[in-house]
């Protein structure tokens, strides 16, 4: 069970978060319905690849303009099933349509490449099963889906049993505008997803979700061979250098760790400040995560919504417990409702001091509303080495005012994204791939790089007069 969503008499209880009210009982796609599901999503894949490229783009926007007609109603779902505030809702939900830019790079992406004498195409894979997250349930989908279905390939998309409403809206929006059995969905538990990822005629899998579901995922797939792209999990530092500018980022260290209460794989989860401003950045970050308040989600005022399940709040708490049990200062804890229901699932805005390497917070993936500060000696050495002291790779970021400084520390950082000043997931061009190195991440998507995970190169190969001839 992914954060012990239950099943019952083949249904997903879908509850939400705020208020362990359930919101619907949602059917799992029995296995045998899989089977043919797959089967149907084979054929139809013969014809979906010989649409031409544009055609396929022109579609998925129009998918994409159906969903933004929904907007309203998916924000809602979406803080309705997994809690997080509903003005981070409406945000994912712009960026889930507005992606213009990303489909005319992706169409680029996909044109023959001369080679001398010879042409590079790109050839679909097959059937592709896509395993979406919770806590980007409707952005996530896309990132996955669109350039599976752009290069080619038919898809089999099942939404995180967490999400299953919210996964429902965008994919059946798609779909309608699409070829039948081009796009397909799944809904139901591990069961579901372990049978799309082992069947042989799924030609590959993409996922966003922790390093463990990744890891049995290859486990899983291995004798098929198959292609992945797997975005996983992060333990992502934040470097401040004595000469940064302190305001900003306490301003970003606080926002970042707690932005979909600290629910996503790339936070700020360390926070590595020189000794020398140490104190002052303390100062700085308390008074700035005074301003956030945790609440139900739907509520305009509430910055910090519920943990997505009382699993990953129990998890936190454990977290924090620890940390002090064994010496870490609590410089900030937020009040949460006093009329929460024991059904709910929330956890107060913490901020701590003083987080060491023997701490479990240190080492492992928190995935909660918790800011956590380190000192170190201000060195770009001991900033490296402690950025990298991690089986993770997924991004980071370092201030600093000396920019020379910055791009020496930044490329020796072992992590996909570098923010410089600046938190890389707000702040990277469309046209960059998304890259887990390490422990987080399997494939990558996104950019160009990223695009042409869901297909494979074919080169034409011409005699080179045969060839000069015909130009």
């Amino acid at each position: 069970m992914v954060q012990g969503v239950a099943v019952v008499d083949g249904s997903i209880i879908n509850k939400n978060p705020a208020t362990g009210e359930v919101i619907s009982r949602v059917p799992c796609t029995p296995l045998d319905e899989l089977d043919v599901m797959i089967r149907e999503a084979k054929l139809a894949q013969k014809s979906w690849a010989t649409t031409p490229v544009a055609k396929r783009i022109q579609l998925l926007r129009d998918g994409l303009q159906a969903i933004e007609a929904k907007s309203g109603q998916l924000a809602r779902c979406i803080t309705t099933e997994m809690g997080k505030p509903i003005a981070e809702a409406r945000e994912e939900v712009e960026f889930a349509v507005g992606k213009a830019e990303y489909l005319t790079l992706l169409e680029a992406s996909l044109q023959p490449q001369q080679r001398g004498s010879c042409t590079v195409i790109r050839q679909s894979l097959g059937v592709v099963t896509v395993l979406s997250p919770w806590n980007f349930p409707a952005d996530e989908i896309l990132l996955l889906l669109l350039p599976a279905l752009g290069s080619g390939n038919t898809a089999i998309v099942k939404p995180s049993e967490v999400s299953p409403e919210t996964g429902a809206i965008v994919v059946n929006c798609l779909a309608q505008f699409l070829p039948e059995n081009v796009l397909q969905l799944a809904q139901g538990d591990a069961q579901v997803g372990a049978h799309l990822v082992s069947h042989k005629d799924v030609d590959m899998v993409a996922m966003t979700g922790s390093s463990a579901t990744g890891q049995k995922i290859l486990t899983a797939a291995a004798p098929h061979l198959k292609r992945f792209v797997l975005e996983m999990g992060g333990k992502d530092p934040m470097v401040v250098f004595d000469d940064a500018d302190l305001n900003q980022a306490a301003k970003d260290a606080v926002s970042y760790s707690l932005s979909n209460t600290g629910q996503v794989c790339c936070s700020i989860e360390r926070i590595y400040v020189a000794q020398t401003i140490y104190r002052e950045f303390q100062e700085r970050v308390t008074r700035c995560a005074a301003e956030y308040h945790v609440g139900n989600g739907m509520d305009e005022n509430v910055n910090v919504g519920p943990m997505v399940s009382i699993r990953q709040r129990d998890h936190v708490k454990r977290h924090v417990e620890d940390v002090i049990a064994k010496g870490a200062k609590v410089l900030h804890q937020s009040k949460i409702p006093s009329t929460a229901s024991t059904e709910s699932s929330f956890f107060p805005v913490t901020v701590l001091a003083d987080v060491k390497e023997n701490m479990h917070m240190y080492h492992e993936e928190t995935f909660g509303p918790v800011v956590a500060l380190t000192p170190f000696d201000g060195s770009e050495e001991e900033a490296i080495r402690l950025a990298n002291d991690t089986e993770y790779g997924l991004a980071s970021c370092v201030y600093t005012q000396d920019m020379d400084r910055a791009q020496r520390v930044a490329s020796a950082i072992e992590a996909g994204q570098i923010g410089i000043n600046c938190y890389s997931l707000e702040n990277m061009d469309v046209a960059c791939p998304w890259v887990g190195h390490k422990k987080s991440g399997f494939g990558y998507h996104s950019g160009q790089e990223g695009f042409h995970q869901f297909s494979i190169p074919k080169t034409l190969v011409y005699v080179p007069s045969a060839h000069s001839t015909k130009d």
